[in-house]
């Protein structure tokens, strides 16, 4: 079978605050280790990049604990964002206390499937 030559998306990173709120009244997946929110933006062609921000709540520990698991959370994404996330939409990653705890087989399983429920939806 030949190799599936449709172009990635070119993935960017939300960086303002209303770029998240927006995303957080989208839909949400939750599974064990991270919770994924999505939303399409409005008035744009589809096609044109997948948009992506992390954060990590004061309930998954102090800053140390807090950014290494968005470090982990951004290297699972890079390695998935641009195969499962569809273009035109926004997902925020929110990191949970499970996942510094996770093995990174689960971590990215967890990614993967919360990834392929939201492009059904």
């Amino acid at each position: 079978m030949p190799p599936d030559l449709t172009p990635m998306p070119e993935v960017r990173r939300l960086r303002r605050r209303r770029e998240f709120t927006y995303v957080r009244d989208g839909v949400t997946e939750r599974r064990k280790t991270l919770v994924v929110q999505a939303r399409a933006r409005p008035g744009e062609a589809p096609g044109e990049h997948v948009g992506e921000g992390y954060t990590a709540t004061k309930k998954v520990g102090g800053a140390v604990e807090r950014n290494r698991a968005k470090r982990r959370l951004r290297e699972a994404s890079r390695r998935l964002l641009a195969q499962y996330g569809l273009p035109g939409w926004d997902y925020v990653f929110i990191a949970r206390e499970a996942t510094l705890d996770t093995g990174w087989a689960r971590l990215l399983d967890d990614m993967e499937s919360a990834l392929i429920s939201l492009a059904r939806t």
